[in-house]
């Protein structure tokens, strides 16, 4: 089951899927079943309604019991045997500001109109206050600093910033972060030329799920795509480059041939997210930032940043993965001095070595 369930969450084609599905749920039909080996939880006032428990019948093992986490304390989905927990919203009450980086479940028989947030488990996803999920499979957050840019990722010929929006609370030591821009360089060569993607989500007063905020720009020069699922641009100068909205506002696939596929959700903080985690998101800004789907293809053994050290093979995690929150530290190594800039710690384009040691950095 886990590698039919693997096998079935590529991101790319499942938040289109997820998205086409939208003018279904906004119709008042009843959501289909579950697969028989997933449970829902709806915890309520009396402790036997806030856990289930799984059974394998294949082994004597005593049943495991599963509760959903503080994260979404009010419904989650439990995969059996094993008691992985996901939260989770059905199609009926989904919005794509609740969850937006989305997987279909599917089984030989038939496909389950059934969308859940896949950030805790298919690598190379970013959702959130960022979380992330590395080459190698385990979670973590990523702080970083508002208002700055970090190095997510730095190859020889590919190198992508984020840029952090965030919100200060008081009664914390760090900003609650989210990235709300990614810039793109790519295609280094002899000559030294490169050329820059910019993907960034536009602040946001009122936030509406049909109103465009997504900013693309290529080389400097804005870019235009119809609003239209499935509507495409392609630059003359880079033909393997290909830029494909997965909805008609707010969501959009970017492919460049062999070198990466990325999935982005322009998505709002809720007054339900904001009640929940005391963001204290104010009338004024509702933070719109992106949750994130990263593939890589043929990255070199010298990849580094936030999430590309992860995809080494000599990647040394020294996080606690038991850790409900394990954070990853060594934010100055990451800080670039603008969104396209490379130069960061561990930057790598265009064949630099920075030299430093794999160990991550756990945070203080």
């Amino acid at each position: 089951m886990a590698r039919e369930l693997a096998a079935a969450c590529v991101v790319a084609a499942l938040v289109a899927l997820c998205a086409a599905a939208l003018g279904v749920a906004a119709q008042p039909h009843a959501p289909r079943p579950l697969p028989s080996n997933y449970q829902m939880i709806t915890p309520g006032k009396y402790k036997r309604d806030q856990q289930t428990a799984c059974d394998d019948p294949k082994d004597k093992k005593a049943k495991c019991m599963a509760k959903c986490d503080k994260r979404c304390p009010n419904q989650c989905i439990v995969l059996c045997p094993g008691c992985k927990t996901f939260c989770s919203t059905s199609l009926t009450y989904y919005t794509q500001s609740s969850l937006t980086l989305l997987a279909l479940i599917f089984t030989t028989k038939k496909t389950f109109a059934f969308c859940f947030q896949v950030c805790d488990f298919y690598p190379g996803v970013s959702c959130g206050d960022p979380r992330f999920t590395g080459g190698d499979g385990n979670n973590f957050y990523f702080h970083g600093k508002k208002d700055q840019d970090f190095c997510i990722l730095s190859d020889a010929n590919l190198h992508i910033n984020a840029h952090f929006i965030g919100k200060r609370n008081p009664a914390m030591s760090r900003d609650f972060t989210w990235i709300q821009a990614l810039g793109i360089r790519f295609g280094a060569g002899a000559d030294d030329q490169d050329h820059r993607l910019y993907m960034g989500a536009q602040k946001t007063a009122k936030w509406s799920n049909d109103v465009d905020r997504l900013e693309l720009a290529f080389d400097g020069a804005p870019v235009s795509i119809p609003a239209e699922t499935g509507a495409a641009w392609e630059p003359a100068a880079v033909p393997g480059l290909t830029v494909t909205r997965t909805a008609a506002a707010n969501g959009v696939r970017v492919q460049l041939r062999g070198v990466f596929d990325i999935v982005a959700n322009v998505v709002p903080i809720s007054e339900e997210d904001s009640r929940v985690h005391n963001y204290s998101v104010t009338e004024d800004d509702s933070l719109a930032h992106f949750d994130l789907g990263f593939k890589f293809f043929d990255l070199t053994d010298d990849v580094h940043g936030v999430l590309g050290q992860t995809y080494r093979a000599d990647y040394v995690n020294q996080l606690s993965v038991s850790s409900k929150m394990p954070v990853m530290g060594g934010a100055p190594n990451y800080v670039s001095s603008d969104i396209f800039a490379t130069d960061c710690a561990v930057a790598r384009f265009g064949a630099r070595r920075a030299g430093i040691s794999m160990v991550t950095a756990q945070a203080s």
